[in-house]
């Protein structure tokens, strides 16, 4: 079956190799364009670009799949789409080109946590279980009808960043799957049902974490936004990135926001919450890169003499 694929980042990356490693005709790869990266702001290709061109794949590169995106898509002739985090609409005209449509790998349980940041808001929210589903395009926000599914389990101290790369591994498995069995006219699709939850493209302001809720809640947005858009909280009037942390449910007596050094040859960094303490592992002070908090609480007893009688408060 020859295949246009669509996608963008690196989460897209496994999905293209496996439907080229299981034989299909991947006649044709639409991707965002070039974009500005690093410090220096040099454009450079998408992941999904990077390894198109490593495949000697034909690239369309577009930020919008408008008429002359079309024209290309079209002269491909591809009876089938595959889509995997592109970044932007398919609008109506293209919806229909290909001969089975576009088939949508979303890393969810649809309709759960419909929209741009699946992963995140189940991290966030708590979900002991998440997945991928695949589905066909149609105009509404991840509406259209369902394909198949796979399930994950969330551990306690999955990233968005962690989980997200396991279901990008076990997804693609599940497109291959779908699109075979949509080749050979033994699959079709069915309705959504179940509650629907939105899942929004997070802003910088979701990681901005707030010291006076409880602990496991502040751990789950922590890792939730981790790498994108990334936790953080206020120092002296600077952002202050944070890494991974552990819950102390044994500390109950640190106001939230308030921190305490445990000093010793690996000092340890305790952070008051609304319910009880949790312990940073890692942080990024402002213009520094990650560190274990225990090498930042080492620098501050050197500034200050001694880094237990030093006052630090967290906004």
């Amino acid at each position: 079956m020859k295949v246009l694929f669509a996608g963008t980042p690196h989460v897209a990356v496994p999905s293209l190799d496996r439907l080229v490693a299981d034989g299909f005709d991947v006649v044709a790869v639409l991707t965002r364009e070039d974009a500005p990266q690093g410090r220096k702001r040099v454009l450079a290709p998408s992941p999904v670009a990077s390894r198109a061109a490593e495949l000697d794949l034909p690239v369309i590169k577009a930020n919008r799949i408008d008429a002359h995106a079309i024209e290309q898509i079209a002269l491909v002739g591809a009876e089938v789409a595959a889509i995997v985090a592109y970044g932007g609409l398919v609008p109506p005209a293209a919806l229909e080109m290909p001969r089975h449509g576009w088939v949508n790998l979303h890393f969810s349980l649809l309709p759960a946590w419909r929209g741009a940041a699946p992963v995140q808001h189940a991290v966030i929210n708590g979900d002991d279980l998440t997945g991928a589903a695949t589905f066909r395009l149609e105009k509404g926000l991840d509406t259209g009808p369902v394909y198949g599914t796979l399930t994950e389990d969330i551990r306690p101290d999955d990233t968005a960043g962690a989980l997200l790369e396991r279901l990008a591994e076990s997804g693609s498995v599940l497109l291959s799957q779908t699109l075979q069995g949509i080749d050979i006219g033994m699959l079709e699709p069915v309705a959504q049902t179940g509650d629907v939850s939105l899942a929004p493209k997070l802003t910088l302001e979701d990681g901005h974490i707030t010291w006076d809720q409880p602990a496991l809640g502040i751990r789950r947005r922590i890792n939730g936004t981790t790498p994108e858009p990334g936790p953080w909280t206020s120092l002296d009037g600077q952002r202050f990135k944070l890494g991974a942390v552990d819950l102390l449910p044994e500390v109950e007596d640190l106001a939230p926001g308030a921190v305490r050094i445990l000093p010793g040859r690996k000092p340890r960094v305790l952070v008051g919450t609304g319910s009880h303490a949790i312990e940073l592992l890692q942080v990024q002070p402002a213009g520094k890169k990650m560190m274990p908090a225990a090498d930042w609480a080492r620098g501050l007893e050197s500034a200050e003499g001694d880094a237990t009688r030093k006052q630090v408060i967290f906004a």
